[in-house]
Order: structure tokens, then C-alpha cells, then sequence
């Protein structure tokens, strides 16, 4: 449905997830389920930038939007290197954080996951894909 690239440069998640969500409206996905993916997208898209690529604006992040059966997928790949990250990292401890126990940040796995049906977290020697899915047409989504 949609196959392009962003610069890995701060803002371009939002271009990210404006053509994502401009894809998903023509599959009839709005509202709060549209809002949550776009969430999700932009999120995916920064980590990727800044863990992936290290914010090189010469290497693209790239991303896909396909349909299969009933669900919506969004990939976004990076050139990273190493293995990718785990699904499943520990959950945010928010009064850890506050103590200063865990760091501020490692939010965005957590609340990409939150914010869709499934994810999965795939990659080799030179990249590494985040695959959002969104199942269409299901009452209320996630």
C-alpha cells in the first residue's frame, strides 16, 4: 500500500506517521484505533533513527505498509547493527524511574506494544524491522 523512507533526522517520525495514517484511513481505520497507530509509528520511527541509525540523516529509515487478510502491518526497518531488541524487556517501573532506580528513559518498546495488536521485532547483521499489526475491523481494537 505504501513502501518509502525517511531521513533519520528529529521531526521526520511525524512525516512517518502522517503517510502512514493517511494509508490507514483509506482501509477505514479512524479514530482512537488511527490515533494509537500513529502513536505507534512515530515511536518505532525515533527509536529507529536514534538507536538504529544514530540519527545519520544520509541513512534512511524505511517502512512498508502492507495489507494481509484483515490485519494492517507497518514495518519499519533500520540499519542497525547487533541484535535487535527483545519484545519482551522489562516492563517500566514508574516508581523506580522516580527513584532513580531504573533510567528515565526505555519507554518506547513498551508503549509501541501498548498501542497495537501485535508486535514483532525481527533483524540480521544489517538491519533491524519493527512490525506494528493492527487487526481491521475489530470492535475497538486494542
Amino acid at each position: 500500500l505504501a513502501d518509502f523512507s525517511v531521513p533519520s533526522e528529529p521531526g521526520n517520525e511525524r512525516l512517518a506517521m502522517d503517510t502512514v495514517a493517511e494509508t490507514a484511513r483509506g482501509l477505514g481505520l479512524s479514530g482512537e484505533n488511527l490515533e494509537r497507530l500513529k502513536t505507534a509509528v512515530a515511536e518505532a520511527t525515533m527509536n529507529a533513527m536514534e538507536h538504529g541509525n544514530h540519527y545519520r540523516s544520509e541513512v534512511p529509515v524505511e517502512l512498508q505498509v502492507l495489507s494481509r487478510d484483515h490485519d494492517l502491518l507497518v514495518r519499519i526497518t533500520d540499519r542497525g547493527s547487533g541484535p535487535p531488541p527483545t519484545e519482551d524487556g522489562d516492563t517500566p517501573d514508574i516508581e523506580a524511574k522516580l527513584e532513580g532506580i531504573q533510567t528515565p528513559r526505555g519507554w518506547g518498546l513498551f508503549l509501541i506494544k501498548s498501542m497495537v495488536d501485535e508486535m514483532h521485532i525481527t533483524g540480521d547483521e544489517g538491519h533491524h524491522t519493527v512490525e506494528l499489526v493492527v487487526h481491521l475491523g475489530a470492535e475497538g481494537g486494542k
